[in-house]
């Protein structure tokens, strides 16, 4: 019987109202409030008032359409025609991914206008899109990590049936979805879990404050609440996957941690509606735990994103070692991370003072995400400015080369298969004056430590740097950035062709480095991938064909490729 409830353990009394209509809440013996004197009805509007409060939002309100601070809508989840009953999912292992911001990806910003890309991410090649978070955070534009409405798409991206339209048409076009998730913290504005009960608690900080409460007083319905939206986005919104922001700031001591009870939880799901869903953590410590199995001590996550992939092969592309490319620089660094994804697994980091990581033993390729770009590693920049702004033609295709030829499952961000010059900068739509200026000032403080002269840090509250993010479609129409795109959905297409090329088994790659010559041979199965970072033409001994090259003036003959300089060559054995 659906009805309106809440959470409120230490309340003494918890109101309801419903389109102006009042209403008072009995509770029972776990902290629950309800009435079944009203039914909710589709569209109705509604907020609690805990002792004497004015109403608040519903915590697990499944629609804010008029902001995190107004009142929360009643929807019926089981309502939406979903016309996608014969997926069945796409596994992970061998998945290209595709990241994209909803409010930036398309001219309109919404879920309904990014439906009508979806034919040209088929044909790019993209099995998954991974869509940036897209629970109720305060004003209308923003990255999403500062998400209050957990439960609540957001609505300038079109809420709950838009999305669901999405997902639908998604599937349709035979592209699964990945959404990223933000439990380890909660935005500033508009958080109202506290007035309800211990959301979060003092026994453990992160950066972001007082931590969620996972293993204190009251930490099982706060558990609850997390799972219950987990599944529900994997549920009720047909979403194929989650990737979990910053999990090592879910600080838990509990016997069984929130992840494994997440993880279980979510294949006893996948099960049930007999699709596989899948769980993807963000963790910059380097530590298998969070997908070895449980019978190995994990949590039995089913991958985790390896930035060091990327810092390794930055820095090696563009020089630049400055903050945490410090540790990185090297072709060896960068051979140890087309080997095994991360490059701190236990030794010295110079950057952090410490021994950081531990091997990855016995993990495959797949169940390492990789990017050259991502949503972080552009727009945690001061300008936001992509790889196109700081790299050659030539070194943009060898790192799509390797990207794509990697035994690990690689991520695009949106625009990168072309090369845009869009840059993606942070920006934000506080609508409480004291925390968007705090917002700005901090951000200009920030860079101006690094160097940068404050003028030319992007305000995250002017509009402006929000509409500047937005793709250029047009780029379309040069035809270097055409040229590109050609570049991707052939390697794309090469990953598909070749077995070699996809397997995860990380003891069938090979490596080799020429820190002379600068130069790199990857062995990928009968392919090699030759790759010229010198000074000049290098001549490699190969014998095979050539299938694919990022220069016209690559050539094989005479058991030798011949290679200019800042250019990739595969060849097949």
């Amino acid at each position: 019987m659906l009805r309106y409830e809440v959470w409120a353990p230490s309340a003494a009394a918890v109101g309801l109202e419903v389109d102006g209509r009042r209403f008072d809440l009995a509770v029972d013996g776990g902290g629950w409030w309800t009435t079944d004197e009203i039914v909710p009805e589709s569209g109705a509007r509604y907020g609690f008032s805990v002792d004497g409060s004015d109403p608040l939002p519903d915590p697990r309100s499944p629609s804010q359409p008029d902001g995190v601070h107004a009142a929360s809508e009643w929807v019926d989840n089981t309502a939406f025609a979903w016309t996608d009953h014969d997926w069945r999912g796409v596994p992970l292992a061998g998945a290209v991914l595709y990241e994209l911001h909803v409010g930036t990806f398309t001219p309109g910003g919404t879920f309904d206008d990014a439906i009508a890309m979806l034919p040209y991410l088929r044909g790019l090649g993209a099995d998954a899109v991974e869509v940036m978070p897209v629970a109720s955070f305060p004003g209308e534009r923003g990255w999403g990590y500062d998400g209050v409405g957990l439960f609540a798409p957001h609505a300038a991206y079109g809420g709950p049936d838009a999305m669901k339209r999405f997902v639908d048409a998604c599937h349709d076009h035979g592209i699964g979805v990945v959404l990223d998730v933000v439990y380890n913290h909660l935005g500033p504005s508009g958080n109202y879990l506290g007035r309800f009960g211990p959301y979060f608690s003092e026994r453990h900080h992160t950066n972001w404050g007082p931590a969620v409460n996972l293993d204190g007083p009251g930490s099982d319905e706060v558990r609850r609440f997390v799972v219950d939206n987990a599944l529900m986005w994997l549920r009720d919104y047909h979403v194929d996957g989650l990737r979990l922001d910053a999990v090592h700031a879910l600080v838990d001591d509990s016997a069984v941690h929130l992840l494994e009870q997440l993880a279980d939880e979510v294949a006893a799901l996948s099960s049930h509606v007999r699709r596989p869903l899948f769980l993807v953590a963000e963790s910059d410590l380097n530590d298998p735990r969070f997908v070895r199995s449980h019978d190995a001590g994990g949590f039995e996550l089913d991958a985790s994103w390896a930035d060091e992939w990327h810092h390794a092969l930055r820095s090696v592309l563009t020089g630049d070692t400055s903050g945490y490319y410090a540790d990185f620089g090297t072709l060896e660094h960068l051979a140890k991370a087309l080997r095994q994804a991360w490059v701190y697994d236990g030794i010295w980091s110079e950057h952090r003072g410490r021994h950081h990581g531990r091997p990855p033993t016995g993990l495959s390729g797949s169940q390492f995400v990789v990017c050259t770009q991502n949503h972080d590693q552009v727009g945690n920049r001061a300008v936001g400015d992509r790889p196109s702004r700081n790299m050659s033609d030539g070194r943009l295709r060898i790192a799509a080369a390797l990207l794509l030829t990697s035994p690990f499952t690689p991520m695009l961000f949106q625009g990168e298969e072309w090369g845009t010059t869009t840059p993606f900068q942070y920006f934000t739509d506080h609508d409480d004056p004291e925390l968007g200026r705090a917002v700005s000032e901090g951000r200009r403080n920030e860079f101006s430590y690094f160097g940068w002269d404050p003028a030319d840090v992007p305000d995250p509250q002017d509009r402006s740097t929000f509409e500047r993010s937005k793709l250029d479609w047009s780029e379309f129409d040069d035809d270097i950035h055409r040229s590109m795109s050609d570049w991707y959905r052939e390697l794309i297409g090469l990953r598909r062709a070749f077995p070699c090329l996809s397997d995860p088994r990380l003891d069938r790659i090979d490596v080799e480095v020429d820190a002379d010559s600068r130069t790199l041979t990857v062995r990928r199965g009968d392919i090699d991938v030759l790759v010229n970072l010198g000074t000049g033409t290098h001549r490699f001994p190969t014998s095979g064909r050539l299938i694919a090259a990022s220069d016209p003036a690559v050539v094989v003959r005479d058991g030798e490729a011949v290679v200019p300089l800042d250019a990739v060559a595969l060849v097949h054995r």
